[in-house]
């Protein structure tokens, strides 16, 4: 999700104005998942990198996510949409967190939708991350050397248990994928939207997932 600070300064507007109109774009996306049949969708809503803004935005963007976590679980859950996050706890605020494990606790039976948020993630923190884990374990003598494998990582990636991405898109017209699921997006679709992501909705999915129907997925193979 990309252009809020460029959809605010497009109208002279603040950049938190962007943010906020970005948490709408936010709930359209969501409702547009569901009305597709979409099972899984993971939203990136704060990189590792972006703990590196402004304190005054580091905190509305905070303030944003405890008020959609406080105020659209109920909705999310109405909808049978199961929520989870992935990425670097640590560094959230301890009453943050609380409302991610609560959320992620009263969702948890549903199956409508998977909704993962990604907050104070970074691809390569992920990877990083598990390779740390694994030679932990090897030292630990838990693992062998030998049964490090594609598996043996996955297991201690964030998403463990998450199907990897068929289509990633990305808005604002950067073509990127900026520390996003590198791992897991490895043979995913990849579609550019030119659209600020304020002003993205439904309208926008529906027309990213046609894009990815049209595609031939060969994950490598050669052509038939």
């Amino acid at each position: 999700m990309d252009g809020n600070g460029r959809w605010a300064k497009l109208r002279n507007l603040p950049r938190t104005a962007g943010h906020r109109r970005g948490v709408e774009a936010v709930r359209e996306t969501v409702k547009g998942a569901v009305e597709l049949g979409i099972a899984y969708l993971t939203l990136y809503g704060f990189s590792s990198e972006n703990w590196n803004r402004p304190p005054p935005e580091v905190d509305d963007l905070m303030g944003l996510l405890r008020f959609y976590l406080s105020s659209e679980i109920a909705e999310l859950h109405r909808q049978g949409v199961r929520l989870r996050s992935i990425g670097d706890r640590a560094r959230l605020a301890p009453d943050i967190v609380r409302l991610i494990e609560e959320a992620e606790e009263r969702t948890r039976e549903n199956v409508r939708l998977n909704l993962t948020i990604a907050l104070s993630y970074g691809g390569r923190n992920e990877i990083l991350r598990a390779m740390r884990m694994i030679a932990g374990d090897v030292a630990a003598g838990r693992l062998r050397p030998g049964d490090v494998d594609e598996a043996a990582l996955e297991q201690r990636l964030f998403t463990t248990g998450l199907p990897d991405p068929d289509l990633v898109i990305r808005t604002s017209g950067e073509q990127r994928i900026s520390n996003f699921l590198l791992w897991q997006s490895a043979y995913s679709e990849l579609v550019f939207d030119d659209c600020l992501w304020p002003d993205f909705g439904r309208e926008n999915l529906r027309r990213a997932v046609e894009e990815y129907q049209r595609r031939e997925r060969r994950y490598g193979t050669a052509v038939g």
